[in-house]
């Protein structure tokens, strides 16, 4: 009876949990928030959520392969400030953008080959390439922002398409691809296999090295894009860009149901995530909550995304026992 209860709220949580909060949160907020339900703010919704959307993409692919990129942050940083820089000397507005996201995606290599083919720890290799990435921001704009309002691709952040802003197009563009990717294609089912057990991938025939540094390369395309997005939107390149976003985008990935041991996780649920993350930031800010206190709260979602998760797991842990033992007694 304990294996049934158990087995019967990790299924319906999983299927219909994130999005009843969703549901309560955005009643709560329609409610207490000030114009929370007009066109303008769904709009700005939209366009809010997108970056870390778009960043939590790449990071729920990184996780399903249990690892970890702690560098999209400041991957977007780099990528916005190349992308303005090169815009600013004449480049092609669309080639400048494509240099931004092609210096994300070297970035992703550059984790992938160190994590792959280097065998070190996802955490300590992106935790030093955020340093180091932060840092190179820092150097190419000599520390300071670079404003430019006439920047060519500003409609890329501050655009519409028959009245929907362009970096929800956009977000909307990247989860079909990552969704269509995960769920059709072989690749798909190998960055699962890697994830569920690198092992026994590998004994079926599974390059491993090469999935893990390909979903490093896709995470780093992701950065490079929302960090191009980011320098439209503000017009200038900023050397701050993207701080803290890494665990924005790591809760949206595990509120969506991506499990940190890896092998299970859905790009739908990572959207109903970023949702979430992106209907509690501008609720709080139209309710006037403090930043400090928006912070508190943050962080608080953060530890019940990872509680969520490991409840999962241990949920998971027990079923499997109760199936091996009653297998055992048969």
């Amino acid at each position: 009876m304990m294996k049934s209860k158990n087995m019967d709220w990790a299924s319906i949580w999983e299927k219909v949990g994130m999005p009843f909060v969703l549901v309560l949160l955005v009643v709560f907020m329609l409610i207490k928030a000030p114009n929370f339900g007009t066109m303008s703010n769904l709009f700005n919704v939209a366009r809010s959520i997108s970056i870390n959307a778009i960043l939590a993409a790449g990071m729920t692919i990184v996780i399903i392969t249990a690892g970890i990129d702690l560098s999209v942050g400041s991957t977007i940083a780099v990528s916005g400030c190349v992308a303005v820089l090169a815009a600013q000397s004449g480049m092609n507005p669309v080639l400048a953008v494509l240099l931004g996201v092609l210096v994300g995606a070297i970035a992703g290599f550059v984790n992938g080959w160190l994590i792959a083919y280097c065998k070190l720890a996802a955490f300590i290799v992106t935790l030093g390439t955020m340093t180091f990435l932060r840092g190179l921001a820092y150097t190419i704009t000599g520390g300071l922002p670079i404003v430019d309002n006439n920047l060519s691709f500003r409609a890329v952040g501050n655009g519409y398409i028959w009245k929907v802003p362009i970096p929800f197009v956009i977000m909307i563009i990247v989860y079909l691809v990552v969704w269509v990717m995960l769920d059709k294609t072989r690749f798909g089912s190998h960055v699962y296999a890697v994830g569920g057990n690198p092992e026994a991938a590998r004994l079926a025939g599974i390059n491993v090295k090469r999935v893990l540094l390909s979903v490093y390369v896709i995470a780093g395309v992701c950065a490079g894009l929302a960090g191009c997005i980011f320098a439209a939107r503000v017009v200038s390149a900023q050397p701050t860009a993207g701080t803290g976003y890494e665990m924005d985008a790591i809760t949206a990935a595990i509120l969506g149901g991506t499990s940190m041991a890896g092998g299970k996780g859905k790009i739908s649920g990572t959207l109903v995530g970023a949702v979430i993350l992106g209907v509690l930031t501008t609720g709080l800010v139209l309710m006037n909550v403090p930043f400090f206190t928006q912070q508190l709260i943050k962080g608080v979602v953060i530890i019940i995304a990872v509680l969520i998760d490991g409840l999962k797991q241990n949920s998971f842990s027990f079923n499997l026992l109760g199936r091996k033992t009653a297998a055992l007694s048969d």
